[in-house]
């Protein structure tokens, strides 16, 4: 994973007809209105777990977690990956979900009313969350976009003739080059966003996270099963579970930071707006400890998975696209039942990417939605068409804007790079500070409902102090600044 808004007050008018531009801009500057109420929430506790699940299992958990895990160390690696978790993923998790939860109010709203001012610094911040997960949307749907053209290729047996990386490198090249495959799949996988979206928070995103995630499970079942009776299996699980420090070079300790504080889709206003959609009196930490949990246990089975396949075909871990669509695929031509698997595989990784994509694109819908004159329906129109239009360069930045680059990035590259570096850390960084210190860490945990003294102390300490320093570390890290 695994990355536009406005309420028109009653004495104004509304422009004519829905000036996206206006619309965007209005809502987010919409003046405070603690009458307005949601319409639409979850309709059960599994469907909030399914559905965060949905948003925190993504492209990371497959394409990126199982390459750091075989390069950095296995086993030792995880144990410190599963340590920063517990000191920066989960406090940022569950301080996210916990202001939604208090406020039932989308992210610019509810981090103004949890701050107990009507400043709006507070609102501005929660409005930047807002914008994150859009941009996010517009270039993950890029990739995701490919994702579902190799689904495709697979389905139509175009991958089963490559034999080797060369062959592999060739077919990638050949498809990113052409801008009308790359924007073809950008927008059809958006589209097929947008179908859902348009169900709403039970009949849409809900009924989307409960079909497909069951499915997402059993998929990636079945390939470990598959993995598990290769004579690499062994071996990977061993790897994956020896403790040997001394192999851990020190950007291993970055590299297991960044990503325990990326897994879980902070930063980018799903979790607030997710948990604005549980019904007051549900319990939220025992629902988001199984979504932690199914996050986690999905990374280290695409990890088993992937290093088995990978080392019994005696080839070298790539990083990045290599994997996914080089040396995957090769690897599927020569094994038994391997259109099959690639069937499977490009499967479930697509998946991954349209649960995440409904979900980094539902805080804007929402603030819409509730925060405007605007219908549901015509805010998920107006922001699934933005970000797809915004998403358009990404999809030419291989091939048409190839020549068009700034500090030497592509157009995807810059946007990953201001979302991933820069947004993603401030938002989460605002979420713990909001909830540790500005609202008050003591109520957080009255909220939270936490009796056990262990537990309590957990969640102060974490959320007080080495969650925001730590994401304070990444921010740095990633501008090059530490």
């Amino acid at each position: 994973m695994n990355c536009c808004f406005v309420s028109i007050s009653n004495d104004q008018k509304a422009p004519p007809p829905y000036n996206c531009a206006f619309i965007l801009n209005s809502a987010l500057e919409a003046p405070f209105d603690s009458q307005k109420t949601k319409k639409d929430a979850f309709s059960s506790r599994l469907g909030f777990i399914l559905s965060t699940a949905g948003s925190a299992i993504g492209l990371a958990n497959i394409w990126k977690f199982p390459y750091i895990v075989g390069k950095f160390g296995g086993g030792a690696f995880i144990a410190l990956y599963l340590i920063f978790l517990a000191l920066i993923g989960i406090p940022a998790f569950i301080s996210e979900v916990l202001i939604g939860k208090s406020t039932q109010k989308t992210p610019a709203l509810a981090f103004q009313e949890l701050s107990g001012t009507k400043s709006l610094f507070w609102k501005k911040t929660g409005t930047l969350t807002i914008w994150t997960g859009f941009l996010v949307s517009s270039f993950y749907s890029v990739i995701a976009g490919w994702i579902l053209g190799y689904s495709f290729q697979a389905v139509m047996g175009r991958l089963s003739d490559i034999h080797d990386i060369p062959s592999a490198h060739t077919h990638y090249i050949t498809l990113m080059g052409d801008p009308l495959w790359t924007t073809f799949f950008h927008a059809l996988f958006m589209g097929m966003c947008l179908w859902f979206l348009l169900g709403g928070i039970k009949k849409g995103i809900e009924f989307c996270n409960k079909l497909f995630m069951p499915l997402f499970f059993l998929i990636l079942f079945i390939i470990a099963g598959y993995a598990l009776r290769l004579d690499t299996a062994d071996s990977v699980l061993s790897f994956m579970t020896s403790l040997d420090f001394t192999s851990i070079p020190p950007q291993a300790v970055i590299i297991a930071l960044g990503h325990a504080f990326f897994t879980l889709s902070v930063g980018q206003g799903t979790l607030v707006t997710y948990g604005s959609y549980l019904k007051p009196k549900e319990k939220m930490l025992s629902s988001s400890v199984y979504v932690i949990v199914a996050d986690t246990l999905v990374s280290l089975l695409a990890a088993f998975c992937i290093l088995s396949i990978v080392f019994s075909a005696n080839m070298e871990m790539e990083f990045g696209p290599g994997l996914i669509f080089e040396t995957l695929p090769t690897i599927f031509s020569k094994i038994t039942f391997g259109s099959a698997f690639s069937v499977l595989f490009f499967s479930l990784v697509f998946i991954a990417a349209l649960t995440s994509q409904v979900s980094a694109l539902e805080p804007l819908i929402s603030h819409l939605a509730q925060n405007s004159q605007l219908q549901r329906k015509k805010a998920v129109w107006i922001v699934t068409s933005a970000s797809f239009l915004l998403g358009v360069p990404s999809a030419l930045s291989m091939n048409v804007l190839s020549t068009y680059t700034f500090f030497n990035l592509s157009y995807l590259e810059v946007m990953n790079f201001i979302t991933t570096s820069i947004l993603i850390p401030l938002g989460g960084f605002a979420a713990v500070i909001l909830v540790g210190w500005r609202w008050g860490i003591f109520k957080a945990l009255k909220a939270l409902h936490l009796h056990q003294r262990t537990l309590r102390a957990y969640f102060m300490i974490t959320i007080k102090f080495t969650a925001p320093i730590l994401i304070a570390f990444v921010f740095l890290h990633a501008l090059g600044l530490i």
